[in-house]
């Protein structure tokens, strides 16, 4: 089993070669993954009930508080987050472990082979690769952390019961993208154009204390498992524990 920590890994080498599948690092479209997605036996219709970070600042601090939190109930717990400090494997970790090398390296050589050499950005591939993993392990709840935002945002492809966090939302004029207006002006609707199921959006830009969101979301997700639990498709058939 090969570790993370290891100089050169197999997934380094299938990582570079994905970046080479389109021409822009950013090219903000639904339409390539979920291409792929189905591709690959549409694996976002098949995920837990998800909560959805989204946000300017502070993505990553929220989707660490919420997995605590939930872990600490005694939840399974899968997080996709971005980007990485060290190793790609930052990025997915299943049931609270980092993802292994050997699945890793597995699972992003079955979404190039299954993508064909079609154009598609790195974000996006490897994002399907996320969804892919999380419905081969099962889990209570998945915590996605969107990447730039917008409705046209990689993880927008998902289709699961999910819970809306939206933080402070700016202008993202530094990045040198036009798209700052949009993902202020849509924040609003953020699942609108894909997920044809309830969406219950908490847009309080984080404004409760951490330790009252503590105590009052593991209360708040039992009842959503209960309200919409008997409508999940989750897990799917010939998942593993």
């Amino acid at each position: 089993m090969s570790n993370p920590a290891d100089g050169d890994l197999a997934s380094d080498a299938i990582l570079a070669r994905l970046t080479t599948l389109h021409p822009k690092l950013i090219d903000l479209s639904l339409g390539r993954i979920l291409g792929l997605l189905e591709k690959l036996g549409s694996p976002h219709k098949l995920l837990p009930p998800v909560i959805h970070v989204a946000g300017t600042n502070g993505k990553g601090s929220t989707c660490a508080f919420l997995r605590a939190m939930l872990e600490a109930e005694g939840k399974r717990v899968h997080v996709y987050s971005s980007p990485h400090l060290v190793r790609f494997h930052e990025r997915i970790r299943l049931s609270g472990k980092l993802i292994d090398e050997d699945e890793l390296s597995a699972l992003l050589e079955e979404c190039e082979q299954r993508n064909s050499g079609a154009p598609i950005t790195f974000f996006e591939i490897t994002t399907a690769a996320a969804m892919l993993a999380f419905t081969r392990h099962k889990a209570d709840v998945v915590v996605l952390e969107v990447g730039l935002g917008g409705t046209h945002d990689a993880t927008n492809s998902f289709k699961a019961y999910s819970t809306e966090f939206v933080r402070n939302v700016g202008i993202e004029s530094d990045a040198g993208f036009e798209v700052g207006v949009e993902l202020v002006a849509k924040a609003r609707r953020y699942r609108q154009p894909v997920a044809e199921i309830p969406t219950i959006w908490l847009d309080r830009n984080f404004g409760m204390s951490n330790f009252k969101m503590a105590k009052w979301l593991p209360n708040y997700l039992r009842w959503y498992r209960f309200a919409y639990g008997p409508k999940l498709h989750y897990p799917p058939k010939g998942s593993s524990t």
